[in-house]
């Protein structure tokens, strides 16, 4: 990876792709397998950071980006394995008001709290996929696995997005 959570902002670095999960606990991997896919396609300004998902460290690899984009893994009830979800936040907006990851605290307690402390980036896009299984081992269920070359060319339209000035909206 470029960088990890908690590293300042290298010079010129306008954005972040930050990956959360654990590549052994199988769907949990889809934040490392997707960074993993980004290598060499993301543009210069951007930085990958793996994430355990805590909250400090996702404040710190956002801190001061136009844009931050997260992928995880969430758990749904009904589960639909592999279906993906998007949703975009300014600064200002609110948080989905749902849990949005696999992680007991999360991605939800990391936007209050840089809410809290003004260090929200001025946009953050989470994409998240169902999850079948977080349980121990190694490699993605079939489902997740299939999702994750349309949720890297997600990441990437995002990105691309930006340098075009189009706007963003979830």
């Amino acid at each position: 990876m470029t960088g990890q959570a908690g590293a300042a902002p290298a010079a010129g670095c306008r954005g972040a792709v930050i990956g959360i999960g654990n590549e052994f606990r199988r769907d949990d991997g889809i934040g490392p397998a997707v960074l993993a896919r980004l290598r060499g396609q993301v543009p210069a300004w951007v930085r990958l950071v793996l994430s355990d998902g805590q909250p400090a460290g996702l404040i710190e690899a956002w801190t001061g980006m136009p844009i931050a984009v997260v992928v995880d893994a969430v758990l749904a009830d009904p589960p639909v394995p592999g279906r993906l979800h998007r949703v975009v936040l300014g600064a200002e907006d609110a948080s989905p008001g749902a849990q949005v990851s696999s992680h007991g605290l999360g991605l939800d307690e990391a936007i209050g709290l840089a809410r809290a402390l003004d260090r929200m980036p001025d946009r953050l896009i989470v994409h998240a996929v169902e999850a079948a299984d977080i349980g121990q081992g190694v490699g993605l269920t079939p489902a997740v696995a299939a999702a994750a070359g349309d949720l890297t060319a997600a990441v990437l339209r995002d990105l691309a997005a930006v340098l075009t000035g189009e706007r963003l909206t979830g």
